[in-house]
């Protein structure tokens, strides 16, 4: 039998089911395995050993009893750092929260718990999930386990990096921009961003609200349906959760794609996007071809400008919803202020590192009177065009494929000194959140030892769709999930 930690989450499963392991021999396992390579890749803020080795204990105890186990009981999960936890820190990777533990859990946090899952650790991410290698982390940089030198994606870089270093068979991420998207195809795993809504968001830390969206990291699309199916609940607690039940997305993955209609959208194979990737993406596509789908090349004129639209809606709703960061309420505070006024400047500017602090000056600036209408409405009209197009290819449509990212994994430190290339990492993720879609990253191929990322783009609430699409290609292309060359 394969080592523990080599196993997918649904043989996990189903070897708890038939009593040939215990749960806490797979906590075990996992927990064992981040001790002895999460010191080099970093992908944890907090590792909790007590609380996985007590919940799988509970499971173990509850099925000794004869009882009817939850869906992933025993399963191991690292939840990213912006998760509300109950009585466990949650920092947001910022040192403007400290050690402030939560008197609550996220809704996610809480529906992960109830189906099972048993929690290593909280992952490491960009500030408050501002950027896109995790180099913005208040606290440290989490490195891809494909190559130590390399960055792993971001935001959520830590969730990616602790599933394809299989120190986790199951992670969650945050995607406001292809947070969990790009990361994943750069860690070469499988990640998903489901429709706006779709999962509840309440006891996330919020970036910006109308774009963020909880999902599943996982080394399998098997896997992250099954992530998925427990966290998409329609939520009271959330006003932008969607009043609609989740069908039964494991059921969905049926290997057929005979008859599906894919487009192409022309603007993401365009200037930026490397050769390699372009080569692996075609090469999917005749894939898909083979197995009986129609391919057609499409356009979404205005994907051009979702970049530029995206960097004034997101940074102004985060200065909206970092306001609340001053001290007072929880979080750490600056001492020896000469007043009020001087705590609040002090406790922030102390607290927030320097990609925060341009994000929430430069979301002022476009809600600032005299700017809001020239900026922040403008890009709030062109957003509507970004969903129209998409709208227009789902008349003709079932999914519409293109990268996730336009390269594989650069060093660390090569972007640094340029922000702008920076934000380009992006460019292929961010119009889906502009228009509230789902989309799935799965591994599509290798550049020089490091992952390619095919995305599939699917339209609100077709999650189905998306998922039976990326697990044909992945079964076709007899795609095994690859562990890194990361020796203990």
């Amino acid at each position: 039998m394969a080592e523990l930690w080599e196993l997918s989450a649904a043989a996990l499963r189903a070897a708890i089911g038939r009593g040939e392991v215990s749960c806490h021999e797979v906590a075990q396992a996992h927990l064992d395995r981040c001790a002895a390579l999460d010191p080099r890749v970093r992908a944890f803020v907090t590792l909790t050993p007590g609380t996985a080795l007590a919940q799988a204990d509970h499971w173990d105890a509850a099925r000794a009893r004869g009882e009817a186990l939850p869906p992933l009981a025993g399963i191991p999960i690292a939840l990213k750092d912006n998760f509300c936890t109950r009585g466990i820190r949650t920092t947001c990777s910022s040192k403007i929260l400290g050690d402030w533990q939560p008197p609550y859990d996220a809704t996610a946090t809480r529906l992960v718990r109830e189906a099972g899952c048993v929690l290593l650790g909280k992952t490491n991410l960009d500030e408050f999930a501002m950027g896109s290698s995790t180099e913005n982390s208040g606290l440290f940089t989490t490195r891809n386990p494909w190559d130590l030198d390399r960055v792993p994606g971001g935001s959520s870089g830590g969730s990616a990096a602790a599933v394809a270093a299989c120190m986790s068979p199951l992670a969650t991420g945050s995607d406001t921009g292809g947070s969990i998207r790009q990361p994943a195809a750069l860690c070469g795993v499988v990640g998903m961003k489901p429709t706006y809504g779709r999962v509840s968001r309440y006891g996330l830390v919020a970036f910006a609200s109308s774009l963020d969206q909880i999902g599943p990291f996982a080394r399998s699309v098997e896997d992250a349906a099954l992530l998925l199916q427990a966290l998409a609940v329609p939520d009271p607690l959330d006003s932008t959760s969607l009043p609609v039940e989740a069908p039964d997305y494991r059921a969905a993955l049926t290997g057929d794609v005979r008859g599906l209609r894919i487009g192409v959208p022309r603007e993401y194979f365009a200037e930026g996007v490397h050769e390699t990737v372009r080569t692996a993406v075609r090469r999917a596509l005749d894939l898909f071809c083979d197995l009986g789908a129609t391919v057609e090349e499409t356009s979404t004129p205005h994907a051009e400008y979702g970049l530029a639209c995206y960097y004034i809606i997101a940074p102004a709703e985060a200065s909206s919803n970092l306001a609340r960061y001053d001290g007072v309420r929880y979080g750490i505070r600056a001492d020896n202020a000469r007043d009020v006024i001087g705590m609040f400047e002090e406790t922030r500017d102390l607290g927030f590192g320097d990609e925060v602090k341009h994000r929430i000056m430069l979301g002022t600036y476009a809600l600032s009177a005299g700017y809001y209408d020239a900026y922040y409405d403008k890009a709030l009209r062109v957003r509507t065009l970004v969903k129209q197009d998409f709208e227009r290819c789902w008349e003709r449509y079932d999914v519409l494929v293109a990268p996730t990212s336009p390269e594989v994994a650069f060093r660390i430190g090569e972007k640094a000194g340029d922000p702008l290339a920076m934000k380009l990492s992006d460019i292929c993720t961010i119009p889906v959140n502009m228009a509230g879609n789902c989309a799935i990253s799965l591994p599509c191929g290798f550049q020089d030892g490091l992952p390619i990322g095919l995305q599939i783009i699917g339209k609100s609430l077709d999650e189905a769709t998306v998922l039976r699409a990326a697990h044909a290609y992945e079964q076709a292309a007899n795609w095994q999930p690859r562990v890194p060359s990361l020796s203990p």
